[in-house]
Formats: structure tokens, sequence, C-alpha cells
């Protein structure tokens, strides 16, 4: 007797929300942006969920910026802007879902919580075989009390009591249903959009792993939790180089553009300060130079903003688990004027770095008319960068 073929799984696609400001960590960008072990928290789920065989696609939910800083999306994945409240930006999402049946499951997670494994994901939707909700759970392993200004009540029996983790797991048609009969209704999390409809929402087993970065600290935990607190090693590198000044081109510095009456010749767009960083970058990996990553021979770079080159190199710190620790510019010109343009420079180059612009010094200074840059013939630039890597 032939066995029947068991029928297909459904598919299954990712709410991934990082649309949050997370003000609470007091870091001078979007937490889900901060690195960890080399990388954007952010970036920590999104490789998780593509890494997991049974998940189909996904919305990030994200501004335009941090998507940027994320990098490229999973196949399959599309992007929906944030809503004003996590409630609105979920429903952003499905509707970016419309194309997906109510009959496919769909994972909702927090970005801020980076630690996720398969394990989870697997016992959330093995939960949905018999179920049309699923949340993650944690035990109350502390005595909990009643709080009245400083002084502490009555003891609060924790027993009946479980800490609540993303990433939450629903039928899409359940989810859908549950968003569009909230009307003015708000709530913390899905799954208590879904319980006031009458839907019973299982628990499975959580992962200590899934801490939540709220503030500053949770850095720290979380980098012990993940196993991301090897010992590191300091690298310095060093970088330096030099354009030619001439007529009719526009002059790019620091990756931004300069007004000025020269511009600096060059295969790329000849970006004298954002190359010394890259070498720099590249010195301290022991990674070769610029010329062999981009050699001036290849046609390919002709013209090329050196924004590309710098984000190769941060990138290739990051690919080494690695940390940049601190970024130190001198430009050397005889004209124009730098210091006007220094908070720009320091800016851009922390943004394409993904780093806090306090990470970023840019100084600048002339050669009191000696040699080629006191004849205004060209402009130089040295760059020294401090990185913190892991020992191999």
């Amino acid at each position: 007797m032939t066995e029947s073929p068991l029928p297909p799984a459904p598919p299954v696609a990712v709410i991934l929300l990082a649309g949050g400001m997370g003000t609470r960590a007091g870091f001078d960008r979007p937490k889900q942006l901060e690195r960890l072990d080399g990388k954007p928290v952010l970036r920590w789920s999104l490789d998780a969920f593509a890494a997991h065989p049974a998940i189909g696609g996904g919305v990030l939910v994200a501004s335009d910026d941090v998507m940027v800083a994320a990098g490229p999306l999973p196949e399959g994945w599309i992007s929906a802007a944030p809503g004003a409240e996590r409630q609105q930006s979920v429903a952003h999402a499905l509707a970016a879902l419309a194309d997906w049946d109510d009959g496919a499951l769909v994972l909702v997670h927090d970005a801020a919580r980076p630690g996720l494994d398969s394990g989870v994901i697997d016992r959330l939707l093995a939960a949905l075989a018999e179920a049309d909700a699923a949340i993650p759970t944690l035990p109350v392993p502390d005595t909990l009390v009643e709080q009245a200004g400083e002084a502490a009540g009555d003891v609060v029996d924790r027993s009946a009591l479980a800490r609540v983790q993303t990433p939450q797991a629903f039928r899409l048609g359940t989810l859908r249903r549950a968003h569009a009969e909230a009307v003015e209704a708000t709530a913390t999390d899905d799954a208590q959009l879904i319980r006031r409809l009458g839907v019973q929402v299982m628990t499975v087993p959580g992962d200590a792993r899934l801490h939540k970065l709220t503030y500053a600290e949770d850095m720290a935990i979380l980098s012990g939790l993940l196993g991301t607190n090897a010992m590191m090693r300091t690298a310095v590198g060093m970088g330096y180089d030099v354009h030619r000044l001439v007529a009719g081109k526009p002059l790019w510095i620091g990756g931004i553009e300069i007004a000025h009456s020269h511009g600096l010749e060059g295969h790329s767009d000849a970006d004298v300060a954002l190359h010394a960083i890259t070498d720099a970058l590249l010195g301290a990996l022991a990674d070769g130079d610029i010329g062999d990553h981009f050699p001036p021979g290849d046609p390919q770079w002709r013209g090329a903003a050196s924004h590309r080159f710098l984000a190769f190199a941060g990138d290739r710190v990051a690919a080494r688990g690695g940390r940049i620790g601190h970024i130190d510019l001198t430009i050397i010109a005889e004209a124009p004027k730098i210091g006007p343009h220094r908070p720009a420079i320091r800016a851009r180059i922390a943004e394409i770095l993904a780093i806090p612009v306090e990470r970023v010094s840019v100084k600048a200074t002339t050669t009191e008319q000696l040699g080629f840059t006191g004849r205004r013939e060209g402009i130089a630039a040295q760059a020294a960068a401090t990185l913190q890597l892991p020992e191999n």
C-alpha cells in the first residue's frame, strides 16, 4: 500500500521591525545600527532568518537611512516604512505582504533582539502545526515585589508569570484579522491583539540569548551571551595619498564636494582623504592596499565615487569580526581652507563607516608654501586607523 505524500509545508514570511530610534539606549544613532561583533545589531536577525531553510521572504520595516546602513536585504525580502508606533509598523508590513495567502505563516520579530537562532524558529513553527499563534517565553527567575516610591511592597507570585520574547509566530490570516479588528486598541505586542480575538496563544521555550537591547549596558550583556567578547587585539594602520590639482574638475575631499577652482586628478573621483583612510584600514587588516582591490587600470573604477572604496574597507573589518576604534585624518593643502568643512567631512566619514562621529578626527595643515602642496600643485592626506580585531 502506497503512503499518501505529506502536504507541503505552508510558506513562512518574516516581519522584522527596525523602525524605532531607541533613545533610552543613549547611542548617537538608532540602536539597531549599533555594532555588535563588527556588524549592526539589525544584521544579526537578518542573517539568522536568511540562513533558515523554511523562511521564504520577509519585510524589513525601517527608515531609508537604516536600510542603507544595514546592507543588502536577503533574497525574497522587501521593505516597508515604519509607523509612529510598533502596531502601525506591523500594519504597514502586512500591507506589503498583500500577495501572500492567509494560510501562510508569519514571524514578527524585533531587531533589538539580535540573539536569534534556528532552535527558537523551529519550535515556533512546530507549534503552529496545531495552533494559530505561538510565542517564546522564559521563566521569571527573580523575586518580584510591588513598589510604591522607594519602598518595597508585597511579594508578587512569579510562578504564574513568564517573560515574553520575539519572534512571535502566527497564521497570517489570523494576524491580519487581529490588526483589522484592533481599530483604536493598542498593544505592546501582536500576541495581545490575537488574544483579544479569543484565539489561544501557545508558548514555546524561549532563549536567554534573545535579550533585548534597551539600554547601553545591554550591549555588554549581549556580547557575553552571544560569545562575542573573545580576546581582542589592537591593530593600527597608516595610509597616505596624493593627487594633482587640475582645472575643470569637481573637488571631492572626505566624501563631500567642495567649491574650488580646481579638482583632483585620478582614475576615480580622486578623493585623497577617503583613499588615505581606506589604505589605513586595509593596512591594519594586513589586507593589501587600495590598488590591490581597485586597480587603477580597471575601467569599471573610472570616475567611481571613493565612498565605495571606504565602505568596502569597513566591510572587510566587519567580516573579520573587527571594530573600528578610531580614525585620525590629516589633510595637507594650501587651498581651499578645510576648516569650515571639517564637521561635514567628519559626519560623512562616520556615515560611510557606520561609526559614531566621535571616533573620527579630521585635521588640516599647510606646508608653509613648500613643496608641491605649497605650490598648490596637489593635495595630500595621511590617515591612521585603530582597530580591535579578534585573536585567531
